[in-house]
């Protein structure tokens, strides 16, 4: 008969897995809510309202295909801050009964089960989604969803074929021994270096999206909050003349049907308070250019760190030992902020993604998204959110190193490539905050200036 201590133990392995499990489950269904929400927002619906049943019924499917894809991107952006959390909750409260289900057993289960389904979707499931969703069916065979099935399957297993070959082919050109162990080994040899190539594409496209970003927050925050009544004076009072002239030709018998759009800057700023218009923008401005300032600074000194300290290369950790120390320096603050800047980097990174030229096409429009232009959004904001850990362990923005297979990336333990990234993400970002903040002053003096020729004009007129 077995003991009775390897019997507790094992119910206890068995109800510490039951629990993760329901966990997971339980934050995947609150993910893929939101996800679906945000879908059916951008989405036209006029493609799953057609006559032909078969349509709708595969752009229904592909639509639950880039849900998923779309709540494991928001899973990806939620590790490190959840990881980062959890730490410093066990260390406020390490004997809770309440938090025992906090662990380094769950988290390390999140990472992977976030590694396997982003590779999955980014692999199988999209690719499948947009060939289903483009398939007829083979010429001569009955149509129906399962010839379109069919096809699909034939197409993405040609399309795996290919892209094996040819990751093959760049290995065999890169390492001769390593091609060779590949095939005797796909698992642990071929597929670890596919991923290790597009988990590098994506940490290149955030190097050129983030900087961007980084700028463009300034003009997209702008947008969104009132201005001071000092910016605008001059604007009102351009308003409040071409509003009077318009009253003047009203009474000459003549109509302007365009006139009440002047009065929608004032109305907005009439319904705002005082401390909203004249605090809340500088006040954001300031914010959004001290935590840029932050994470170049941050970015500055782990360069420097990079050459002293061996320990500040991002390297793979296998047994988290969460709970036993904080992973900033200044304690819970630390971290509170390493998770605002992972967080502000992630927003920056999508804002630079839509604002460059090539991917303005992609720019999602509110019911007017079609199927494919959402399964293009869905791979591009899969790509950028998966590789955000490795993108934020590199620039040193935390010292939480990766779990599971983030880690065993094979260019992670290159110096050359993290050292040069570091430099140029410093350099570019500075290039385009300090472009960002000149132009800025440039273009306000330049409006003013027009504007106030304007109100002379219209005062003369």
């Amino acid at each position: 008969m077995e003991a009775p201590e390897d019997v507790s133990v094992r119910e206890q392995l068995f109800h510490d897995r039951v629990r993760e499990t329901i966990i997971c489950v339980l934050l995947f269904i609150c993910l893929y809510i939101v996800s679906y929400l945000v879908i059916t927002h951008y989405k036209r619906n006029a493609e799953f309202t057609i006559d032909n049943s078969e349509d709708a019924t595969v752009n229904k499917i592909a639509l639950w295909l880039c849900t998923f894809t779309l709540s494991v991107s928001v899973g990806a952006v939620l590790l490190l801050p959840l990881s980062i959390l959890s730490n410093e909750v066990l260390l406020s409260f390490p004997q809770s009964y309440y938090m025992q289900w906090l662990n380094g057993s769950l988290i390390h289960g999140l990472w992977n089960i976030v590694f396997l389904f982003s590779n999955l979707s980014l692999v199988f499931l999209l690719p499948f989604a947009y060939f289903f969703t483009e398939s007829e069916g083979f010429a001569g065979s009955k149509k129906g969803v399962m010839a379109r099935l069919y096809e699909t399957a034939v197409v993405l297993f040609l399309l795996t074929l290919l892209v094996l070959g040819m990751v093959w082919v760049a290995s065999a050109i890169l390492d001769d021994n390593m091609a060779r162990q590949s095939l005797y080994d796909l698992w642990e040899y071929y597929l670890p270096y596919l991923y290790s190539c597009i988990s590098l594409f994506g940490v290149l496209l955030l190097l050129l999206c983030t900087p961007l970003g980084l700028s463009r927050m300034f003009s997209v925050t702008g947008r969104l909050l009132v201005k001071p009544r000092v910016s605008v004076s001059v604007q009102d009072s351009c308003q409040f003349h071409v509003v009077r002239k318009n009253s003047q030709t009203k009474r000459l018998g003549f109509s302007d049907t365009n006139s009440g759009f002047l009065f929608l800057p004032s109305e907005i700023r009439k319904r705002a308070s005082p401390w909203q218009r004249n605090l809340g923008y500088p006040l954001a401005m300031l914010l959004l250019l001290a935590v840029t300032v932050v994470c170049v600074l941050i970015v500055c000194y782990h360069v420097v760190e990079l050459l002293f300290d061996d320990t500040a290369m991002p390297r793979g950790m296998e047994d988290p030992l969460l709970g036993a120390a904080s992973f900033s320096m200044f304690g819970s603050l630390g971290a509170a902020v390493q998770v605002i800047l992972i967080l502000y980097l992630m927003i920056s990174s999508v804002v630079g993604f839509y604002s460059s030229p090539l991917f303005t096409g992609l720019r999602p429009r509110a019911q007017d998204t079609t199927l494919t232009q959402i399964i293009g959004n869905c791979v591009s904001l899969l790509v950028l959110s998966s590789a955000l850990p490795v993108f934020s362990r590199t620039l040193g923005i935390t010292r939480f190193d990766l779990l599971g297979d983030f880690g065993r990336y094979n260019w992670l333990g290159n110096f050359h490539i993290v050292f040069l990234y570091n430099i140029l993400f410093a350099g570019l970002t500075s290039a385009c905050l300090i472009n960002t903040l000149t132009w800025t002053v440039q273009r306000e003096l330049i409006r003013a200036f027009v504007n106030r020729l304007t109100v002379m004009k219209v005062r003369d007129g």
